[in-house]
């Protein structure tokens, strides 16, 4: 039976982030994923699934050596964020602000997952076992025994669960969570705008939930409309014509004109690990924590998982002590955004006049605060 130091259950951004670090670390890495990305096509249309990538994140994606692969790819950087609730009453963010080239890079997904893909095809000390999903894991001693569905059994010292919020490496591990469903549906869709390519993404606060636009290479554009789960279903049930009518109706003046390209959604649920290992098992990424994706941090929390994993098991080596420290700064971190993300939903969704008076005071008063919005916004990018 062949053993590695590290075995990675999923292959997604994070899992394949995870992969990659810890083979330039020259540990021996198994990747077990169940699906392989598409091949890039530049004539496919926009994946709907979308991430904000922080400069902290990009930074990071090309220490491990991804970054070129995916900027050659399709993204779409962006200089400026604006906030509102209020039109009068907005809190708007520049690069500048920073001295940084831009904010951060809207990119798709796969793009993102191919590019550490590529990565990964180039260092010999990863074994990719794809299509194949993992069974059963069981303790041997100082290290684990993991079953896979194709039959073949292999031995890692740690078993790295980067699969996703219905992780079966924290099922398996018996790792509880603190969860609850915000009683909110998330719709993106893919859109063509009457603008050419953007540098700016905006969120605009309404009772019903945030209303926001990231901008897309060239002429597109992805809205996200957070909504109860009966409104959503309404308006994917609309043909794309109803529906691009019902956006420009519903959104601010600020998207222009659209056409709808695709749609999607999704339900809005918080989950949170009460442990980040176990016996040999490590969460990262959405299979340790989900986050209201309000301020689109989730894969760029995942991404500071794997940084912080290897910077300690790379001081500590593979130990207990190494995983005890991994939980203990980013189980805090993780929560706090879980936390500050939950506050800042509810304080937008209220209408009590007294509350919403002191929101948009808060948001024309951060305009202006100077060094405290300096640092809100490192904090977002993660730097």
């Amino acid at each position: 039976m062949k053993k590695f130091d590290i075995a990675v259950i999923g292959g997604g951004m994070v899992g394949a982030a995870v992969a990659v670090g810890f083979a330039k670390q020259g540990k021996e890495v198994l990747v077990v994923e169940h699906h392989q990305p598409e091949a890039y096509d530049s004539t496919q249309p926009m994946d709907l699934r979308v991430s904000a990538i922080s400069q902290s994140s990009v930074n990071f994606l090309e220490e491990l050596g991804a970054w070129n692969t995916i900027e050659s790819t399709r993204v779409c950087p962006y200089i400026r964020l604006e906030t509102w609730d209020m039109p009068e009453c907005r809190t708007r963010f520049h690069s500048d602000e920073l001295n940084l080239e831009q904010l951060g890079f809207i990119v798709e997904n796969r793009m993102v997952q191919l590019g550490l893909w590529d990565a990964m095809a180039k260092l010999s000390n990863i074994t990719l076992k794809c299509p194949d999903t993992l069974e059963a894991i069981e303790d041997n001693l100082d290290s684990r025994v993991l079953r896979l569905a194709s039959g073949e059994e292999y031995q890692a010292t740690w078993v790295i669960g980067a699969d996703g919020a219905n992780s079966k490496v924290r099922d398996i591990a018996q790792i509880g969570v603190t969860a609850w469903d915000y009683r909110q549906h998330c719709m993106l869709v893919n859109v063509t705008t009457d603008k050419p390519q953007q540098d700016i993404t905006w969120q605009q606060f309404t009772s019903s939930g945030p209303r926001s636009f990231l901008p897309l290479p060239g002429y597109q554009g992805s809205v996200v409309w957070y909504d109860s789960p009966q409104k959503i279903r309404s308006l994917l049930a609309m043909n794309h014509t109803q529906l691009a009518t019902t956006i420009m109706d519903e959104f601010p003046a600020e998207l222009g004109t659209i056409t709808v390209e695709q749609a999607g959604a999704f339900p809005l649920t918080r989950r949170h690990a009460q442990c980040y290992h176990q016996k040999g098992c490590v969460l990262v990424g959405d299979a340790a924590h989900t986050i209201n994706p309000l301020a689109g941090q989730g894969v760029n929390l995942g991404f500071k998982d794997v940084k912080a994993l290897l910077e300690q098991s790379d001081s500590l080596g593979l130990t207990k002590q190494a995983l005890d420290q991994y939980q203990s700064i980013r189980k805090r971190d993780n929560l706090l955004m879980q936390t500050g993300m939950d506050v800042f939903y509810k304080v937008f969704k209220d209408t009590f006049p007294p509350i919403a008076f002191a929101r948009n005071a808060a948001l024309k008063l951060a305009e202006h605060s100077g060094p405290i919005k300096q640092q809100v916004l490192r904090y977002a990018l993660g730097l």
